[in-house]
Protein backbone atom coordinates (compact mmCIF):
# COMPACT_ATOMS: atom_id res chain seq x y z
CA UNK A 1 0.00 0.00 0.00
CA UNK A 2 1.32 3.48 -1.01
CA UNK A 3 1.77 6.72 0.66
CA UNK A 4 -1.07 8.00 -1.18
CA UNK A 5 -3.20 5.53 -0.56
CA UNK A 6 -2.96 5.35 3.13
CA UNK A 7 -3.86 9.05 3.19
CA UNK A 8 -6.99 8.89 1.57
CA UNK A 9 -10.18 9.34 4.25
CA UNK A 10 -13.57 7.85 4.29
CA UNK A 11 -15.18 10.61 5.58
CA UNK A 12 -18.62 9.95 7.16
CA UNK A 13 -21.91 11.60 4.53
CA UNK A 14 -23.39 14.68 6.16
CA UNK A 15 -21.09 14.97 9.09
CA UNK A 16 -22.12 18.69 8.72
CA UNK A 17 -25.96 18.50 8.32
CA UNK A 18 -26.03 16.45 11.31
CA UNK A 19 -24.32 19.14 13.30
CA UNK A 20 -27.12 21.69 11.96
CA UNK A 21 -29.86 18.88 13.10
CA UNK A 22 -28.70 18.53 16.88
CA UNK A 23 -28.06 22.36 17.05
CA UNK A 24 -31.51 23.16 15.91
CA UNK A 25 -32.51 20.90 18.22
CA UNK A 26 -30.82 21.81 21.14
CA UNK A 27 -32.07 25.30 20.03
CA UNK A 28 -36.19 24.03 19.82
CA UNK A 29 -35.92 22.86 23.37
CA UNK A 30 -34.20 25.84 24.93
CA UNK A 31 -36.32 28.19 23.13
CA UNK A 32 -39.28 26.68 24.08
CA UNK A 33 -39.00 27.19 27.92
CA UNK A 34 -37.67 30.45 27.29
CA UNK A 35 -40.65 31.46 24.99
CA UNK A 36 -42.93 29.16 28.11
CA UNK A 37 -41.76 31.43 30.63
CA UNK A 38 -42.68 34.66 28.89
CA UNK A 39 -46.09 33.35 27.73
CA UNK A 40 -46.59 32.36 31.50
CA UNK A 41 -45.43 35.65 32.80
CA UNK A 42 -42.97 33.41 34.80
CA UNK A 43 -39.44 35.69 35.78
CA UNK A 44 -36.38 34.39 33.65
CA UNK A 45 -34.49 32.97 36.66
CA UNK A 46 -30.92 31.07 36.67
CA UNK A 47 -32.50 28.13 37.91
CA UNK A 48 -35.08 27.55 34.17
CA UNK A 49 -31.61 29.15 31.99
CA UNK A 50 -29.72 25.89 33.87
CA UNK A 51 -33.22 24.11 33.65
CA UNK A 52 -32.96 24.57 29.61
CA UNK A 53 -29.45 24.18 29.47
CA UNK A 54 -29.87 20.89 31.25
CA UNK A 55 -32.55 19.42 29.08
CA UNK A 56 -30.45 20.29 25.84
CA UNK A 57 -27.90 18.48 26.90
CA UNK A 58 -29.56 15.60 28.43
CA UNK A 59 -31.92 15.34 25.20
CA UNK A 60 -28.39 15.17 23.23
CA UNK A 61 -27.26 12.00 25.31
CA UNK A 62 -30.52 10.09 25.43
CA UNK A 63 -30.54 11.15 21.02
CA UNK A 64 -27.52 10.08 20.79
CA UNK A 65 -27.54 6.39 23.02
CA UNK A 66 -31.10 5.80 20.87
CA UNK A 67 -29.19 6.57 17.63
CA UNK A 68 -31.85 9.27 16.68
CA UNK A 69 -28.91 11.13 14.64
CA UNK A 70 -27.80 8.52 12.30
CA UNK A 71 -29.48 8.65 8.92
CA UNK A 72 -33.10 8.62 8.81
CA UNK A 73 -33.41 7.63 5.51
CA UNK A 74 -35.11 3.91 4.51
CA UNK A 75 -37.04 4.32 8.31
CA UNK A 76 -40.47 5.20 8.58
CA UNK A 77 -41.45 8.54 10.56
CA UNK A 78 -43.36 6.71 12.77
CA UNK A 79 -40.14 4.65 13.98
CA UNK A 80 -38.02 7.89 14.26
CA UNK A 81 -40.54 9.81 16.23
CA UNK A 82 -41.05 7.22 18.56
CA UNK A 83 -36.93 7.15 19.17
CA UNK A 84 -37.55 10.89 19.31
CA UNK A 85 -40.23 10.92 22.17
CA UNK A 86 -38.16 8.40 24.21
CA UNK A 87 -35.46 10.42 24.29
CA UNK A 88 -37.21 13.27 25.46
CA UNK A 89 -39.01 11.54 28.41
CA UNK A 90 -35.59 10.08 29.57
CA UNK A 91 -34.09 13.64 29.67
CA UNK A 92 -36.86 14.93 31.47
CA UNK A 93 -37.11 11.98 33.59
CA UNK A 94 -33.38 12.29 34.56
CA UNK A 95 -34.36 16.06 35.68
CA UNK A 96 -37.27 15.27 36.84
CA UNK A 97 -35.32 13.02 39.45
CA UNK A 98 -32.05 15.65 40.08
CA UNK A 99 -34.84 18.18 41.30
CA UNK A 100 -36.24 15.68 43.65
CA UNK A 101 -32.80 14.63 45.30
CA UNK A 102 -31.56 18.31 45.20
CA UNK A 103 -35.05 19.63 46.65
CA UNK A 104 -34.92 21.96 43.95
CA UNK A 105 -38.44 20.89 42.43
CA UNK A 106 -40.00 23.71 44.50
CA UNK A 107 -37.70 26.81 42.65
CA UNK A 108 -40.43 26.02 39.35
CA UNK A 109 -43.58 26.16 38.19
CA UNK A 110 -44.96 22.75 37.75
CA UNK A 111 -47.06 24.28 35.39
CA UNK A 112 -44.34 25.38 33.10
CA UNK A 113 -42.33 22.43 33.35
CA UNK A 114 -45.40 20.15 31.99
CA UNK A 115 -46.08 22.76 29.25
CA UNK A 116 -42.41 22.79 28.19
CA UNK A 117 -42.19 18.59 28.19
CA UNK A 118 -45.23 18.94 25.89
CA UNK A 119 -44.34 21.90 23.66
CA UNK A 120 -40.74 21.02 23.39
CA UNK A 121 -41.46 17.33 22.24
CA UNK A 122 -44.33 18.59 19.63
CA UNK A 123 -41.62 20.86 18.41
CA UNK A 124 -38.75 18.41 18.08
CA UNK A 125 -41.31 16.01 16.58
CA UNK A 126 -42.47 18.80 14.09
CA UNK A 127 -38.70 19.69 12.88
CA UNK A 128 -37.89 16.36 12.03
CA UNK A 129 -41.56 15.69 9.76
CA UNK A 130 -40.87 19.41 8.49
CA UNK A 131 -37.73 18.00 7.49
CA UNK A 132 -39.01 15.49 5.50
CA UNK A 133 -42.03 17.25 4.08
CA UNK A 134 -40.04 19.90 2.94
CA UNK A 135 -37.36 17.33 0.72
CA UNK A 136 -40.40 15.89 -0.53
CA UNK A 137 -41.91 18.81 -2.06
CA UNK A 138 -39.39 20.03 -3.66
CA UNK A 139 -38.01 16.50 -5.18
CA UNK A 140 -41.55 15.91 -5.71
CA UNK A 141 -41.38 19.02 -8.22
CA UNK A 142 -38.09 17.70 -9.71
CA UNK A 143 -36.29 19.84 -7.47
CA UNK A 144 -32.80 17.97 -6.71
CA UNK A 145 -34.21 14.80 -8.21
CA UNK A 146 -31.57 12.61 -9.82
CA UNK A 147 -31.75 9.60 -11.90
CA UNK A 148 -30.02 6.27 -10.80
CA UNK A 149 -28.46 3.04 -11.96
CA UNK A 150 -26.93 -0.38 -11.04
CA UNK A 151 -24.08 -2.06 -12.10
CA UNK A 152 -25.05 -5.86 -11.18
CA UNK A 153 -28.28 -7.84 -11.38
CA UNK A 154 -27.67 -9.79 -8.39
CA UNK A 155 -29.63 -10.24 -5.18
CA UNK A 156 -28.27 -6.94 -3.69
CA UNK A 157 -29.10 -4.97 -6.82
CA UNK A 158 -32.34 -5.56 -6.36
CA UNK A 159 -32.35 -5.42 -2.27
CA UNK A 160 -31.05 -1.82 -3.39
CA UNK A 161 -33.76 -1.17 -6.19
CA UNK A 162 -36.46 -2.06 -3.19
CA UNK A 163 -34.99 0.20 -0.83
CA UNK A 164 -34.90 3.09 -3.36
CA UNK A 165 -38.59 2.66 -4.29
CA UNK A 166 -39.75 2.86 -0.32
CA UNK A 167 -38.04 5.73 0.06
CA UNK A 168 -39.24 8.35 -2.95
CA UNK A 169 -38.02 11.51 -0.28
CA UNK A 170 -34.72 10.63 -1.38
CA UNK A 171 -35.40 11.85 -5.05
CA UNK A 172 -34.28 9.40 -6.92
CA UNK A 173 -35.59 7.76 -10.32
CA UNK A 174 -34.39 4.71 -10.68
CA UNK A 175 -34.45 3.78 -14.35
CA UNK A 176 -32.29 0.10 -14.75
CA UNK A 177 -29.64 -2.30 -14.73
CA UNK A 178 -26.49 -3.09 -16.04
CA UNK A 179 -24.90 -6.15 -16.63
CA UNK A 180 -22.14 -7.57 -19.07
CA UNK A 181 -22.43 -11.58 -17.88
CA UNK A 182 -24.55 -14.07 -19.79
CA UNK A 183 -28.40 -13.66 -19.22
CA UNK A 184 -28.34 -17.02 -17.40
CA UNK A 185 -26.21 -15.81 -14.69
CA UNK A 186 -28.57 -12.48 -13.87
CA UNK A 187 -31.15 -12.38 -11.37
CA UNK A 188 -34.80 -11.96 -13.57
CA UNK A 189 -36.45 -9.71 -11.22
CA UNK A 190 -33.79 -7.11 -12.02
CA UNK A 191 -35.83 -5.28 -14.40
CA UNK A 192 -35.21 -3.30 -16.48
CA UNK A 193 -31.80 -4.41 -17.98
CA UNK A 194 -30.37 -1.18 -20.07
CA UNK A 195 -27.63 -3.14 -21.59
CA UNK A 196 -23.51 -4.16 -20.79
CA UNK A 197 -20.81 -2.36 -19.62
CA UNK A 198 -20.58 -0.71 -23.11
CA UNK A 199 -24.24 0.69 -23.38
CA UNK A 200 -23.02 2.13 -19.34
CA UNK A 201 -19.96 4.40 -20.62
CA UNK A 202 -22.24 5.34 -23.68
CA UNK A 203 -25.22 6.98 -21.38
CA UNK A 204 -22.10 8.19 -18.80
CA UNK A 205 -20.75 10.52 -20.97
CA UNK A 206 -24.01 11.87 -22.44
CA UNK A 207 -24.90 12.79 -18.62
CA UNK A 208 -27.82 10.07 -19.16
CA UNK A 209 -27.59 8.98 -15.30
CA UNK A 210 -26.83 11.06 -12.18
CA UNK A 211 -25.56 8.66 -9.55
CA UNK A 212 -24.61 4.71 -10.07
CA UNK A 213 -24.57 1.91 -8.20
CA UNK A 214 -21.74 -0.39 -7.84
CA UNK A 215 -23.12 -4.01 -6.10
CA UNK A 216 -20.99 -6.29 -7.68
CA UNK A 217 -19.15 -8.65 -4.97
CA UNK A 218 -15.78 -7.87 -3.26
CA UNK A 219 -14.48 -10.58 -5.42
CA UNK A 220 -14.95 -9.04 -8.55
CA UNK A 221 -11.95 -6.15 -7.60
CA UNK A 222 -10.64 -6.09 -11.43
CA UNK A 223 -13.83 -5.62 -13.02
CA UNK A 224 -14.82 -2.60 -10.62
CA UNK A 225 -11.53 -1.13 -11.02
CA UNK A 226 -12.24 -1.24 -14.71
CA UNK A 227 -15.64 0.13 -14.80
CA UNK A 228 -14.46 3.08 -12.21
CA UNK A 229 -11.01 3.70 -14.90
CA UNK A 230 -13.78 4.14 -17.63
CA UNK A 231 -16.12 6.40 -15.40
CA UNK A 232 -13.32 8.98 -14.84
CA UNK A 233 -14.49 10.34 -18.26
CA UNK A 234 -17.69 11.34 -17.15
CA UNK A 235 -18.97 13.51 -14.58
CA UNK A 236 -21.41 10.85 -12.71
CA UNK A 237 -21.74 10.29 -9.31
CA UNK A 238 -20.07 6.74 -8.08
CA UNK A 239 -21.21 4.25 -4.89
CA UNK A 240 -19.88 1.50 -4.51
CA UNK A 241 -21.82 -0.92 -2.29
CA UNK A 242 -19.94 -3.66 -0.50
CA UNK A 243 -22.48 -6.98 0.41
CA UNK A 244 -20.97 -7.57 3.69
CA UNK A 245 -24.31 -9.35 4.16
CA UNK A 246 -22.57 -12.63 3.27
CA UNK A 247 -20.76 -12.38 6.63
CA UNK A 248 -23.64 -13.12 9.81
CA UNK A 249 -22.59 -9.67 11.08
CA UNK A 250 -22.84 -8.99 15.08
CA UNK A 251 -23.25 -5.36 16.20
CA UNK A 252 -21.43 -4.45 12.93
CA UNK A 253 -20.16 -0.63 12.67
CA UNK A 254 -17.62 1.29 10.71
CA UNK A 255 -15.00 2.88 12.04
CA UNK A 256 -11.60 4.74 11.14
CA UNK A 257 -8.16 3.60 12.19
CA UNK A 258 -5.94 6.88 10.61
CA UNK A 259 -8.12 7.03 7.73
CA UNK A 260 -8.61 3.33 7.33
CA UNK A 261 -11.95 2.89 7.25
CA UNK A 262 -12.96 -0.73 8.88
CA UNK A 263 -16.25 -2.77 9.33
CA UNK A 264 -16.73 -4.77 12.81
CA UNK A 265 -18.11 -8.15 12.02
CA UNK A 266 -18.42 -9.59 15.36
CA UNK A 267 -18.26 -7.36 18.25
CA UNK A 268 -20.59 -6.27 21.63
CA UNK A 269 -22.82 -3.11 21.55
CA UNK A 270 -21.67 -1.80 24.75
CA UNK A 271 -18.66 0.23 23.79
CA UNK A 272 -18.12 3.78 25.20
CA UNK A 273 -21.45 5.70 25.95
CA UNK A 274 -23.43 2.69 25.27
CA UNK A 275 -21.50 0.50 28.28
CA UNK A 276 -21.66 3.26 30.40
CA UNK A 277 -26.08 3.76 29.49
CA UNK A 278 -26.22 0.28 29.94
CA UNK A 279 -24.28 -0.23 33.19
CA UNK A 280 -26.36 2.79 34.61
CA UNK A 281 -29.79 0.87 33.42
CA UNK A 282 -28.82 -1.72 35.28
CA UNK A 283 -27.63 -0.18 38.68
CA UNK A 284 -31.11 2.18 39.02
CA UNK A 285 -33.22 -0.74 37.90
CA UNK A 286 -31.58 -2.91 39.79
CA UNK A 287 -31.32 -1.51 42.58
CA UNK A 288 -34.88 -0.54 43.20
CA UNK A 289 -36.30 -3.75 42.05
CA UNK A 290 -34.08 -5.00 44.85
CA UNK A 291 -35.44 -2.79 47.39
CA UNK A 292 -39.18 -4.17 45.94
CA UNK A 293 -37.99 -7.60 46.07
CA UNK A 294 -36.13 -7.46 49.71
CA UNK A 295 -38.96 -9.04 51.87
CA UNK A 296 -40.49 -11.82 49.17
CA UNK A 297 -36.77 -13.04 49.09
CA UNK A 298 -36.05 -12.78 52.81
CA UNK A 299 -39.36 -15.07 53.12
CA UNK A 300 -38.43 -17.67 50.14
CA UNK A 301 -34.81 -17.95 52.00
CA UNK A 302 -37.03 -19.15 55.16
CA UNK A 303 -38.88 -21.57 52.81
CA UNK A 304 -36.03 -22.57 51.25
CA UNK A 305 -34.25 -23.71 55.19
CA UNK A 306 -37.69 -25.37 56.19
CA UNK A 307 -38.21 -27.28 53.22
CA UNK A 308 -35.11 -29.24 52.95
CA UNK A 309 -31.49 -29.55 54.35
CA UNK A 310 -28.93 -27.81 52.78
CA UNK A 311 -27.74 -24.20 51.55
CA UNK A 312 -30.35 -21.21 50.85
CA UNK A 313 -28.52 -19.69 48.00
CA UNK A 314 -26.72 -22.67 45.38
CA UNK A 315 -23.76 -20.99 43.55
CA UNK A 316 -22.57 -22.50 40.31
CA UNK A 317 -19.63 -21.29 37.46
CA UNK A 318 -20.96 -20.21 34.57
CA UNK A 319 -19.86 -18.06 31.14
CA UNK A 320 -20.14 -14.02 31.57
CA UNK A 321 -19.14 -11.40 29.28
CA UNK A 322 -16.42 -12.54 26.90
CA UNK A 323 -16.76 -16.22 27.81
CA UNK A 324 -14.90 -15.67 31.26
CA UNK A 325 -16.40 -17.78 34.41
CA UNK A 326 -18.65 -16.34 36.85
CA UNK A 327 -20.48 -17.62 39.78
CA UNK A 328 -24.15 -17.19 39.21
CA UNK A 329 -26.76 -17.13 42.70
CA UNK A 330 -30.04 -18.53 43.00
CA UNK A 331 -32.21 -20.07 45.44
CA UNK A 332 -31.62 -23.56 45.98
CA UNK A 333 -34.17 -25.43 44.50
CA UNK A 334 -32.77 -29.35 44.25
CA UNK A 335 -31.54 -31.63 46.65
CA UNK A 336 -28.55 -31.52 45.16
CA UNK A 337 -25.68 -28.66 44.35
CA UNK A 338 -24.16 -29.87 40.87
CA UNK A 339 -21.55 -27.75 39.29
CA UNK A 340 -19.50 -30.21 37.99
CA UNK A 341 -18.16 -31.88 34.27
CA UNK A 342 -21.57 -33.22 34.11
CA UNK A 343 -24.79 -31.10 34.68
CA UNK A 344 -28.17 -32.76 33.87
CA UNK A 345 -30.88 -30.19 33.17
CA UNK A 346 -34.29 -30.48 35.58
CA UNK A 347 -36.73 -32.27 33.72
CA UNK A 348 -40.73 -33.21 34.13
CA UNK A 349 -40.92 -34.81 37.44
CA UNK A 350 -37.37 -34.47 38.98
CA UNK A 351 -36.73 -36.56 41.65
CA UNK A 352 -33.84 -33.82 42.54
CA UNK A 353 -36.55 -31.23 42.57
CA UNK A 354 -37.90 -30.11 45.73
CA UNK A 355 -41.84 -29.42 46.69
CA UNK A 356 -41.01 -25.64 47.37
CA UNK A 357 -38.02 -25.38 44.59
CA UNK A 358 -40.52 -26.70 41.65
CA UNK A 359 -42.52 -23.78 42.77
CA UNK A 360 -39.98 -21.49 42.76
CA UNK A 361 -38.66 -22.90 39.42
CA UNK A 362 -41.96 -22.42 37.50
CA UNK A 363 -42.45 -18.99 38.58
CA UNK A 364 -38.97 -18.00 38.34
CA UNK A 365 -38.27 -16.67 41.75
CA UNK A 366 -35.73 -18.61 41.99
CA UNK A 367 -34.04 -16.43 39.81
CA UNK A 368 -33.97 -13.23 42.10
CA UNK A 369 -30.55 -13.22 43.49
CA UNK A 370 -29.21 -12.45 40.49
CA UNK A 371 -29.75 -8.91 41.10
CA UNK A 372 -26.98 -9.04 43.48
CA UNK A 373 -25.06 -10.37 40.46
CA UNK A 374 -26.67 -7.24 38.78
CA UNK A 375 -24.83 -4.93 41.26
CA UNK A 376 -22.12 -6.81 41.30
CA UNK A 377 -21.04 -6.02 37.82
CA UNK A 378 -21.19 -10.03 36.55
CA UNK A 379 -24.73 -9.97 35.13
CA UNK A 380 -27.40 -7.73 33.61
CA UNK A 381 -30.72 -7.45 33.95
CA UNK A 382 -31.58 -8.36 30.25
CA UNK A 383 -28.85 -10.12 28.03
CA UNK A 384 -28.54 -13.85 27.09
CA UNK A 385 -29.63 -16.32 29.93
CA UNK A 386 -25.98 -17.98 31.00
CA UNK A 387 -25.73 -21.58 31.12
CA UNK A 388 -23.77 -24.17 33.05
CA UNK A 389 -19.97 -24.31 32.15
CA UNK A 390 -20.45 -27.89 31.10
CA UNK A 391 -23.50 -26.85 28.98
CA UNK A 392 -21.59 -24.30 27.29
CA UNK A 393 -19.04 -26.70 26.39
CA UNK A 394 -21.14 -28.81 25.08
CA UNK A 395 -23.07 -26.47 22.90
CA UNK A 396 -20.39 -24.54 21.67
CA UNK A 397 -19.73 -27.59 19.32
CA UNK A 398 -22.76 -27.87 18.47
CA UNK A 399 -24.38 -25.04 17.19
CA UNK A 400 -22.60 -21.90 15.01
CA UNK A 401 -21.87 -18.96 16.32
CA UNK A 402 -22.64 -20.23 19.78
CA UNK A 403 -20.52 -18.36 22.06
CA UNK A 404 -21.37 -15.61 20.33
CA UNK A 405 -24.00 -14.88 23.32
CA UNK A 406 -21.20 -14.29 25.43
CA UNK A 407 -20.30 -10.76 23.99
CA UNK A 408 -22.39 -9.13 25.97
CA UNK A 409 -23.09 -10.12 29.84
CA UNK A 410 -25.41 -12.50 30.43
CA UNK A 411 -28.70 -11.65 31.85
CA UNK A 412 -31.73 -12.70 34.48
CA UNK A 413 -34.50 -12.35 31.29
CA UNK A 414 -33.52 -11.84 27.80
CA UNK A 415 -35.35 -12.32 24.07
CA UNK A 416 -35.97 -15.36 23.99
CA UNK A 417 -37.34 -15.43 27.38
CA UNK A 418 -40.20 -13.61 26.33
CA UNK A 419 -40.65 -15.33 22.79
CA UNK A 420 -41.31 -18.79 25.19
CA UNK A 421 -37.98 -20.11 24.94
CA UNK A 422 -37.10 -20.93 28.53
CA UNK A 423 -36.45 -23.80 31.24
CA UNK A 424 -35.49 -27.18 29.82
CA UNK A 425 -33.78 -27.82 26.18
CA UNK A 426 -34.10 -31.70 25.53
CA UNK A 427 -33.62 -31.03 21.72
CA UNK A 428 -30.67 -29.53 19.87
CA UNK A 429 -33.69 -27.35 18.17
CA UNK A 430 -34.76 -25.67 21.06
CA UNK A 431 -31.18 -24.37 21.74
CA UNK A 432 -30.21 -23.61 18.28
CA UNK A 433 -33.73 -21.21 18.50
CA UNK A 434 -32.63 -19.34 22.26
CA UNK A 435 -29.20 -19.11 20.90
CA UNK A 436 -30.84 -17.31 17.66
CA UNK A 437 -32.88 -15.11 20.07
CA UNK A 438 -30.10 -14.19 22.05
CA UNK A 439 -27.72 -13.34 18.84
CA UNK A 440 -30.92 -11.16 17.67
CA UNK A 441 -30.63 -9.18 20.64
CA UNK A 442 -27.08 -8.35 20.56
CA UNK A 443 -27.71 -7.34 17.03
CA UNK A 444 -30.42 -5.13 17.12
CA UNK A 445 -29.52 -4.15 21.09
CA UNK A 446 -31.05 -0.72 22.59
CA UNK A 447 -32.05 1.03 25.45
CA UNK A 448 -35.78 0.78 24.60
CA UNK A 449 -35.47 -2.39 23.69
CA UNK A 450 -34.48 -3.76 26.81
CA UNK A 451 -37.29 -1.90 28.80
CA UNK A 452 -39.77 -3.69 26.57
CA UNK A 453 -37.97 -6.81 27.64
CA UNK A 454 -38.39 -6.17 31.37
CA UNK A 455 -42.44 -4.98 30.79
CA UNK A 456 -43.14 -8.36 29.05
CA UNK A 457 -41.24 -10.30 31.58
CA UNK A 458 -44.34 -9.18 34.05
CA UNK A 459 -46.80 -11.04 31.68
CA UNK A 460 -44.31 -13.49 29.84
CA UNK A 461 -41.37 -14.50 31.38
CA UNK A 462 -41.99 -15.91 34.79
CA UNK A 463 -43.66 -18.88 33.68
CA UNK A 464 -43.43 -21.49 31.07
CA UNK A 465 -44.25 -25.05 30.58
CA UNK A 466 -40.95 -26.00 29.55
CA UNK A 467 -39.37 -24.93 33.43
CA UNK A 468 -39.18 -27.90 35.89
Amino acid sequence: MNESSVNRVIRPHHSKLTALVRLLDNAAIFLSLLFLLEWTETPVTSPYIWLGIGGSFLFGFFAEALEVYQSWRGSSFYREARRLAFAWICAIAVLIAVLFLTKTATLFSRKVVLLWFVTALVLLIGLYGGRRLLLAFFRNRGRNRKTVAIVGANALGKRLQTAIAEMPWLGYQFVGYYDDREPGRLLQSCTPLLGDLKRLYEDARHNRIDCLFITLPMSAEKRIRSILSHLGDSTISVFYVPNFFVFDLIQSRWDMLQGIPVISVYDTPFRGVEGALKRAEDLVLGSLILLLISLPMLIIAIGVKLSSPGPVIFKQRRYGFNGQEIIVWKFRTMTVCEDGEDVKQAKKNDARVTRFGAFLRRTSLDELPQFINVLQGTMSIVGPRPHAVAHNEQYRRLIPGYMLRHKVKPGITGLAQINGFRGETDTLDKMAMRVRHDIEYIRHWSLWLDLKIIFLTIFKGFRSPNAY
